[in-house]
């Protein structure tokens, strides 16, 4: 069972098709505008793209000449030309079928490289050691790394609370619920298995891992000179997360934990 299987079933608001998709777009758009530090006319690479749609937004409040759009889900892939027409921007695009866990050995030098859309989860703590070696190793000497993302022991397991059943989202003829299907104390997931009702059809197994936003941090400090945290309150705009960012990668560092 696949993660392209499960989100045909559950809605991310990507879709250059679904108007309130547009309306987030037009939100990430806006946020990139006010960081006046990013790196003008560059390399944008999004990661975990899916349709492109926060690639194109930073491709478009930069005046990007490149960007590369990478997920493991081909069919999602093909949207971001629509991305692209719909912001009125033509810089080269490369789409790229594969595990950002790898993309140091699929793709050249980028100046921005972005995980955007909550997707941090999918990356156990060693997953994404290996995530953040490889970004250093495609980034520009001033490179930027950018993650979107939420508090999840702040805001799940402490304030929700940790749900061993939960209806994740419904559409027209069924509703899609998850359970919890058991922890991994060396990787450090959650299982859980996802299904539709009524009928209880399995689709997926999906491992989480319930990042904090200080590790992800402490992780990236070691990666890169410099990081920080801008908030959602702080930067008050309703389509965009917490932004954690990082700059001047660390490449030997890259290098040796690839060793």
């Amino acid at each position: 069972m696949s993660l392209e299987e499960l989100y045909r079933y559950l809605n991310w608001r990507m879709g250059p098709s679904d108007e309130r998709a547009r309306e987030r777009f037009e939100g990430i758009e806006g946020f990139f505008e006010s960081l006046d530090w990013l790196p003008r006319n560059g390399r944008v690479l999004d990661l975990c793209a899916g349709t492109g749609i926060a690639g194109v937004a930073l491709a478009k409040a930069t005046g990007a000449k490149l960007l590369t759009v990478l997920d493991a889900r081909r069919d999602d892939l093909g949207l971001a030309r629509e991305w692209l027409k719909i912001a009125g921007i033509s810089p080269e695009l490369r789409t790229v079928q594969g595990d950002a866990r790898e993309v140091a050995n699929l793709v050249g030098e980028h100046d921005v490289a972005l995980l955007w859309g909550y997707t941090m989860p999918h990356f156990d703590p060693f997953d994404a050691v290996r995530l953040f070696a490889n970004v250093v190793l495609v980034l520009s000497e001033d490179g930027v790394f950018m993650i979107e993302d939420m508090d999840r022991v702040y805001w799940i397991l402490y304030r929700a609370g940790y749900r061993r059943f939960l209806i994740e989202g419904r559409r027209e003829n069924c509703t899609i619920a998850s359970m919890h299907e058991g922890y991994d104390f060396e990787r450090g997931t959650f299982r859980r298995g996802y299904y539709l009702l009524p009928g209880l059809k399995k689709i997926s197994d999906v491992n989480f891992h319930y990042w904090d936003i200080a590790t992800q941090l402490a992780i990236g400090s070691i990666f890169f000179k410099e990081y920080g945290l801008i908030r959602r309150e702080e930067h008050g705009n309703p389509k965009v997360g917490d932004v954690l960012y990082f700059k001047k990668p660390r490449k030997e560092l890259g290098l040796e934990t690839l060793r």
